[in-house]
């Protein structure tokens, strides 16, 4: 992949939810030459869109948000793992993306990312050759995490051999977590590894992730001590960043890490990189409701006004009305995330009858029972008017998991005009 400006990239015309290409082939930005609209069945359904000026508020919503506990910002690009969308996020004021893989760093960098923290452990040895790789680049600034001797000694050896300096950041967990160390003693060890290679591997901060924890009190009480952890090395100079970086943050509780890190970051010895990536698309599902908690703890959120907005949703047919109660509906598990919720269905368009979609109210009796992989079980009220052929917008619940089942993604303007193909990477 060459590709440096997806600006430039052109639109596959093998993927799903597209309309009718000319031969010549159209750029991923250039899609409103098409003059495809989705209410004219311009575009083939099932089809992923985006709606521009709900991604456009959601993006000023958080740059504002992390602004004012005066943080940066380093979005999660797992979920959504589109390159374009990053440029958005970067454009906006993003400090860098946040990444999980070594796959999903190549892809950012051949889409114009020239910073990333990958939060996560580096392994193996096609893995860490790819990050070498994009290391020859003097302008590309990475970092990843370790959490073990072992890892650090792999690290250590390879990336000494390709004489190619290499940013680390130490992990924290918990007890019954994911990755990071455990204890003091874990602590040490992962530290006297760093020691042996100092030319090599550089400490540039502490990185965590709270989301493991599901109380909130547990979650302060973890990152204090990772305050105070950062406060402690710093003071005895083992950092090779000053200052250092103290990055932690997933979608639902970047309001606690804001709080409890802006202080680290206010005593001048932390540079504080929140990483929460659901709020682009934001949902209607678990990241609503944690939203709804944020506003129910946080003064800074409910003085901006109107929160995330969602800003996703799959538009499909309806092709079978085969009982009064049941219609069926081209959409399914290739289609959607089924993990945290079903669809819920949101709008209602009969083409050639309609001249806009119609909101679908919660209290209409509308809802998606049941998903196969191509077939959605939608529950109607019986004498619903529902036909087949109508066109029925979802939201969704999960956004990542949605993401990744979708090359392409539309990006609609407020009349239902594609604007732009958005590529995606997983």
């Amino acid at each position: 992949m060459k590709v440096t400006n997806y600006q430039d990239a052109t639109i596959d015309p093998f993927g799903k939810g597209l309309g009718n290409l000319p031969s010549a082939s159209v750029p991923l930005g250039d899609a409103s030459r098409l003059e495809w609209n989705l209410l004219a069945e311009d575009v083939s359904l099932p089809a992923a869109v985006l709606y521009e000026d709900r991604i456009e508020h959601n993006l000023k919503w958080m740059q504002a948000f992390v602004e004012e506990y005066g943080v940066k910002f380093a979005p999660h690009g797992k979920t959504t793992m589109a390159p374009q969308l990053f440029r958005r996020q970067l454009d906006a004021g993003a400090w860098g993306i946040t990444l999980a893989t070594a796959h999903q760093t190549q892809a950012a960098y051949h889409g114009g990312v020239r910073r990333v923290l990958l939060a996560n452990q580096l392994v193996g040895r096609q893995n860490m050759t790819i990050i070498a790789s994009l290391l020859s680049d003097p302008d590309f600034e990475f970092f990843c995490c370790v959490d073990s001797a072992d890892g650090v000694d792999q690290l250590g050896r390879f990336f000494g051999d390709a004489k190619k300096p290499l940013n680390v950041l130490l992990e924290l967990g918990v007890p019954g977590g994911r990755t990071g160390v455990r204890d003091a003693a874990q602590r040490d060890a992962v530290l006297a590894a760093l020691a042996r290679y100092p030319d090599t591997l550089k400490l540039a901060g502490i990185e965590l992730y709270e989301g493991v924890l599901k109380e909130e009190g547990e979650i302060r009480a973890f990152l204090q001590g990772a305050v105070a952890l950062t406060r402690e090395l710093a003071a005895a100079g083992r950092f090779a960043r000053t200052p250092a970086i103290l990055s932690g943050a997933g979608s639902a509780w970047y309001d606690v890490v804001a709080e409890e890190f802006a202080k680290a970051s206010g005593a001048g010895f932390a540079e504080v990189v929140l990483r929460p990536g659901c709020y682009l698309t934001h949902d209607v599902g678990i990241y609503k409701k944690a939203q709804t908690d944020v506003f129910a703890r946080n003064p800074t959120a409910r003085k901006m006004g109107e929160g995330l907005l969602p800003a996703l949703q799959l538009w499909a047919y309806v092709q079978s009305v085969p009982e009064p109660n049941r219609a069926i509906v081209a959409l399914g598990k290739r289609d959607s995330a089924f993990d945290a919720g079903l669809p819920e269905p949101a709008r209602h368009f009969r083409p050639g009858r309609d001249s806009a979609p119609r909101d679908v109210a919660a209290g209409e009796g509308w809802a998606i029972t049941g998903l196969m992989d191509q077939h959605a079980y939608l529950q109607i009220p019986p004498g619903a008017d529902v036909k087949v052929g109508d066109m029925i917008a979802f939201d969704i619940s999960h956004p990542c998991l949605t993401f990744d089942k979708w090359r392409q993604l539309l990006v609609l303007d407020p009349q239902f005009r594609v604007t732009e193909v958005v590529e995606t990477f997983f």
